[in-house]
């Protein structure tokens, strides 16, 4: 059987929020099966519990939000992304505030919390959520154009371009394919930074958006150059973190993903709908486990390497 997975014990972190720029503090604690991934706002007078559904995502401007009333939980994405690529199934996420810290800006300190927590086998099995049929949500046209896809794939691959007409981004890598079975998200995805362009600065902050946020932790550009020091952990860097994004917020569907996803220009709200669409959709995805680990795909049947 393809069991569940959660934490062998727990483990904390402290940081700023991205937007924010609060402190904040977060514990990851083990679950049992079929919690899921629930986040819980313990600096509340009541605390509360959000846990993780495509319905729960209530924001999606320049990061994904989940709320469960008036509770809410910021710029969940690479945390979330970092569950989905280590194979983690139930977890509490205790929080401070109402933003998850952005520590370095990718996922990769998160994936060293959690392998350092050590991951535990659970006497249940996974859920995966099959895509059977396509679906597809678009946006604009021309220059404008934007779009998100799921279809049928025994195994979980991610497609992305991007396209930012901005001299330094087209110098990198525009386009990126991910494949959980055959390629590292640990190597390969989970080190690549958020990013921002100098110009842009000014409007973020006048919308109370992008306070915590340096080149400590994001990739920052000018119309020549990248300004961190250390220049580009990957060639192409850039279209990685949409990647990186991409994942954690579809994990926000509550369930792993069998499917291949591409997009082109994609975003944290046209993932969102995406999601919404393959859950309304009459046939799209089914629910489905594997009792027989030998017919999971390799990429959800090995443990996840280790850096």
């Amino acid at each position: 059987m393809l069991q569940q997975r959660t934490l062998k014990s727990l483990t904390r972190a402290v940081g700023v929020g991205l937007h924010s720029g609060q402190r904040v503090e977060l514990t990851l604690r083990p679950a049992q099966p079929d919690t899921g991934i629930v986040f819980r706002r313990i600096d509340l007078p009541l605390p509360v519990d959000i846990p993780v559904s495509a319905q729960a995502v209530t924001d999606t401007r320049m990061a994904s939000t989940i709320s469960n009333g008036g509770a809410k939980v910021h710029t969940v994405e690479h945390l979330m992304s970092a569950c989905a690529g280590l194979g983690l199934d139930n977890l509490y996420v205790d929080i401070t505030g109402d933003e998850v810290p952005i520590l370095d800006g990718s996922s990769a300190s998160f994936v060293f919390l959690l392998q350092s927590a050590g991951i535990e086998m659970q006497d249940a099995p996974r859920r995966f959520i099959r895509v059977m049929q396509p679906v597809e949500v678009r946006e604009g046209a021309g220059d404008a154009l934007k779009w998100a896809r799921l279809e049928p794939f025994h195994g979980y691959k991610l497609s992305f371009e991007i396209d930012f007409a901005h001299r330094v981004v087209d110098s990198t890598g525009q386009r990126v394919e991910f494949d959980l079975s055959s390629d590292s998200y640990v190597r390969d995805i989970a080190r690549a930074r958020t990013f921002g362009f100098t110009k842009d600065v000014e409007a973020l902050r006048a919308s109370g958006l992008g306070l915590g946020g340096g080149l400590d932790n994001v990739i920052v550009m000018d119309d020549y150059r990248v300004l961190n020091a250390e220049g580009l952990r990957y060639d192409d860097e850039i279209v990685k973190h949409k990647i990186l994004d991409a994942m954690g917020d579809l994990y926000l569907l509550g369930k792993p993903l069998l499917a291949s996803y591409s997009a082109f220009r994609s975003g944290h709200a046209m993932n969102n709908r995406l999601l919404r669409e393959l859950l309304k959709s009459p046939g799209a995805c089914e629910i489905v486990t594997f009792e027989d680990e030998k017919l999971a795909p390799s990429g959800f049947a090995r443990p996840a390497r280790a850096w």
